[in-house]
């Protein structure tokens, strides 16, 4: 699959202090579990770390592409020719108390439900309800990643980003363009993450916690092979969300190939284990097809297709 010469991911590989694999199935790095090779996939230990990858991706004019734990994206099947930047161990630390007790760093990597439920134990509400999210702090940030009322914008303080001229630099919440599941940030990295929460009781924010994780065990598909919600909400007057209007539309267990569109939630696109990239992506057409066909309204993707 390599086209990028062995001898400059070599070189790669002694630029950094974290892992460097070659021709790496990125299936097992996505919670669609769909995905061909990565030429490289590096798991940085530090924000020095991805400063030399993009330094490196740069100066060989290789493209990179910035992933988590692998939820919200759809890697093609052919995979990607490039250097993909897996944000996870390494780079999932906390540091309390930063500046008080209620302002803590977080690495990008850091798992969001495991950040919701720590700073739920330490009496922090701001993040709790964010249990049931898949995927890593920086991706959620990146994404305005949000649920049930409580999403990124409404804690962040400020991030640490490395731009794509390997600038690496802190930007405060005021500056970042915040909307609905977008922050407006782009060819950069988000590093390290701010937040600033608000005191609460923990058995409140623990029973809130119990609360929302267990309607997302019983409404959606979240111990199946998807990438969480596909589609995005419509804005404006329109009521009914994404997976209601999916649902009017008869879709419900609609399948190409192995990818269906959930009986428990219709705004997720499951692998029902021998699904292709190219199956979820007929699936998403029909769906966004059939919708506009009946009630006049254009679905946006939630998901990030990678070609």
């Amino acid at each position: 699959m390599t086209k990028i010469p062995l001898d400059s991911l070599s070189e790669l590989a002694s630029r950094v202090r974290g892992t460097v694999e070659f021709d790496e199935a990125l299936a097992r790095y996505t919670t669609y579990r769909i995905g061909g090779a990565a030429a490289a996939l590096v798991a940085p230990q530090s924000t020095e770390d991805v400063v030399a990858v993009l330094q490196f991706c740069n100066d060989a004019a290789i493209p990179w592409l910035a992933l988590g734990l692998g939820s919200n994206v759809l890697i093609s099947d052919a995979g990607f020719d490039g250097v993909v930047i897996r944000l996870g161990k390494g780079m999932d630390w906390v540091d309390e108390d930063v500046d008080g007790p209620e302002v803590w760093q977080v690495g990008a990597g850091m798992p969001t439900p495991r950040l919701a439920r720590v700073t739920a134990r330490a009496g922090l509400s701001g993040i709790h309800r964010l249990i049931g999210v898949p995927g890593t702090v920086g991706g959620g940030v990146v994404m305005n990643a949000g649920a049930h009322r409580q999403d990124f914008s409404q804690t962040v303080r400020s991030i640490e980003r490395v731009d794509s001229d390997c600038t690496v630099r802190t930007v405060p919440t005021d500056e970042i363009s915040w909307r609905y599941r977008s922050s407006g940030i782009d060819r950069a990295i988000v590093t390290a993450v701010t937040f600033g929460f608000e005191p609460a009781d923990p058995r409140v924010l623990e029973r809130d916690i119990q609360r929302h994780y267990e309607w997302r065990r019983q409404g959606t598909p979240f111990d199946e092979p998807c990438c969480g919600s596909v589609f995005r909400n419509p804005e404006g007057r329109q009521r009914r969300s994404a997976g209601q209007l999916i649902d009017a539309a008869g879709l419900k267990g609609f399948q190409v190939g192995g990818a269906q569109v959930s009986d428990r939630h219709a705004n997720y696109i499951v692998n029902r284990g021998t699904a292709t990239a190219s199956n979820v992506k007929a699936v998403i057409e029909a769906v966004r097809e059939r919708v506009l066909a009946e009630f006049g309204i254009e679905l946006q993707l939630e998901v990030r297709i990678i070609e």
